[in-house]
């Protein structure tokens, strides 16, 4: 199907056209027809590209621009999308804001340049969307949420927690004086609330999953949810049980345990253990879950239900020690991947990076270091060597290259990576924290000067108080860097403040019940 673009007013029927375009494309991925889908999605970009070119410019080739996107997204040609988003900025800044259907333009384009990390002009689409909905509904409107849960996601990701929380209390403010305090609709800005504050290791992440765990219409899949974060949220924060509650846990039957291995987000073998007592008996849950799934009718095997299960599975057989079971799996993930979305799709590199670090933890560096080649190779050609998705292979590269003794290199993908993260986010980010760190260790083997590899440390702990605060276990893992090196140097004045510091903070560590 190829779109008509000679009309000019935006109609249903433009509108339907557009729809059934990005239905066609997902069912042409779905079952395998990756280039048909392409040469879909190119007929139609070089249609809207030749009206672009002789002096159209409206919300009607937005529209179509912004689903040939989301077909590419789809597809996983990152580059691509990248080269439409640079398009379409240019269409959008040109049309006022009382344009039908803007606000939806905007808020895809906001969820894909979230999705390519260009987190500052996402929060500015989405604010601009948030902005046209709110002159036309007013400010309580339930338009507003979309754009909102959207502000919030990528403020939480890029650490600006506190404004983060802002949007989702107001979303859950608007949802409870217009759908009533029960609401099925408070489920998801609660959930992602609850999920923001225990991540940022707030105390007041109690409350969101308690509203949840007893909001009747969340029962299923955010129960489970919610009792897996409030033992975590008990344990870590008050040291604990969490007794009424895994009581009426244990009191399940075994065939709703099943589905609890479906639903709930296993963050450790360790709260398995705790529930169950029995880790043979969870990984047998696991496996009965997958066969539930498998004999469904009603889900493939490329399902993201069915996909979380096999990596959450893998994790759990490799901290048991039967790694090549969870290897297994993950190779199942890998080939499924493949046959589904091709063996460039970047998708496929989650799981090359799942499989190199699990051959990474039984030594084997060099199959480890192949695969992270691959993984590094497949996102250059998706997304280019500058963007900043390349540099979580290339880290992982430079950490596995390491451990082969080939420092040289592995300073060099540091360097690439600390540099293409200081323009992406910022010289004060977390990432270019965790680069830095990792290019210590690296220069340290390589006999670099002491007193520069300490004014890097400094530069992590400064990054790492501002993004997890002063007290944080970042905070004491690079301390305790910093002391050595300051040991090594001779520098015992400035050594013992801080030792003191970070006695202190092992202490408090050392008294928390871990999970």
């Amino acid at each position: 199907m190829l779109l008509d673009i000679s009309r000019k007013p935006l109609d249903n029927e433009l509108e339907v056209k557009l729809q059934e375009l990005f239905n066609e494309v997902k069912s042409l991925i779905r079952t395998g027809n990756r280039n048909d889908a392409l040469d879909l999605l190119q007929a139609n970009f070089v249609a809207v590209k030749e009206q672009l070119g002789s002096g159209g410019g409206g919300i009607e080739e937005a529209a179509i621009v912004d689903v040939i996107a989301l077909g590419y997204m789809a597809i996983g040609d990152l580059k691509m999308v990248g080269k439409l988003l640079d398009m379409l900025n240019k269409v959008v800044d040109g049309l006022t804001d009382d344009e039908p259907i803007l606000d939806s333009v905007l808020m895809h384009m906001g969820s894909m340049h979230s999705a390519l990390a260009k987190f500052e002009q996402s929060i500015l689409l989405y604010r601009r969307a948030l902005a046209i909905i709110e002159r036309e509904y007013g400010s309580s409107s339930t338009f507003l949420i979309p754009p909102l849960l959207g502000l919030g996601k990528v403020l939480g990701f890029i650490g600006r927690a506190t404004k983060a929380v802002d949007m989702y209390q107001r979303a859950i403010c608007i949802l409870e004086s217009s759908r009533g305090l029960e609401s099925e609709e408070l489920v998801v800005p609660l959930y992602a609330l609850g999920n923001l504050l225990i991540k940022d290791k707030a105390t007041d992440a109690e409350s969101p999953f308690m509203r949840l765990l007893f909001l009747p219409s969340s029962w299923g899949v955010y129960e489970f949810i919610c009792y897996d974060y409030l033992l975590c949220f008990y344990s870590s924060c008050h040291g604990i049980g969490f007794g009424k509650y895994i009581q009426s846990y244990m009191e399940r039957t075994t065939e709703e345990l099943g589905w609890l291995c479906v639903l709930w987000p296993m963050q450790s073998v360790q709260k398995v253990l705790f529930l169950t007592g029995d880790v043979d008996e969870a990984i047998q849950l696991y496996r009965e879950a997958l066969q539930v799934l498998k004999d469904s009718k009603y889900v493939t095997l490329d399902d993201d239900m069915m996909e979380k299960i096999r990596i959450d599975l893998a994790e759990l057989l490799h901290v048991v020690g039967r790694a090549q079971e969870g290897r297994d799996l993950l190779e199942e993930c890998l080939l499924i991947t493949e046959k589904y979305k091709g063996k460039e799709h970047p998708s496929r590199v989650t799981h090359i990076i799942n499989l190199a670090t699990s051959y990474s933890r039984s030594k084997n560096f060099v199959e480890a270091e192949r695969l992270l080649r691959t993984s590094l190779r497949i996102m250059m050609k998706s997304v280019g060597p500058d963007d900043q998705s390349i540099t979580f292979p290339m880290l992982h590269l430079a950490v596995t290259l390491h451990n082969l003794h080939k420092h040289e290199e592995a300073e060099q993908l540091a360097l690439e990576v600390l540099h293409i993260r200081e323009t992406a986010f910022g010289k004060d980010s977390p990432p270019v924290g965790e680069a830095l760190d990792c290019l210590v260790s690296i220069q340290s083997k390589l006999e670099k000067d002491d007193s520069e590899l300490l004014e890097q440390l400094k530069r992590v702990l400064r990054i790492q108080e501002k993004a997890f605060g002063p007290d944080s276990e970042e905070v004491m893992e690079t301390l305790i860097k910093i002391v050595y090196f300051l040991d090594k140097m001779g520098r015992r004045d400035e050594k013992f403040p801080l030792q003191k510091r970070l006695s202190m903070l092992r202490n408090k560590y050392k008294q928390t019940v871990r999970f």
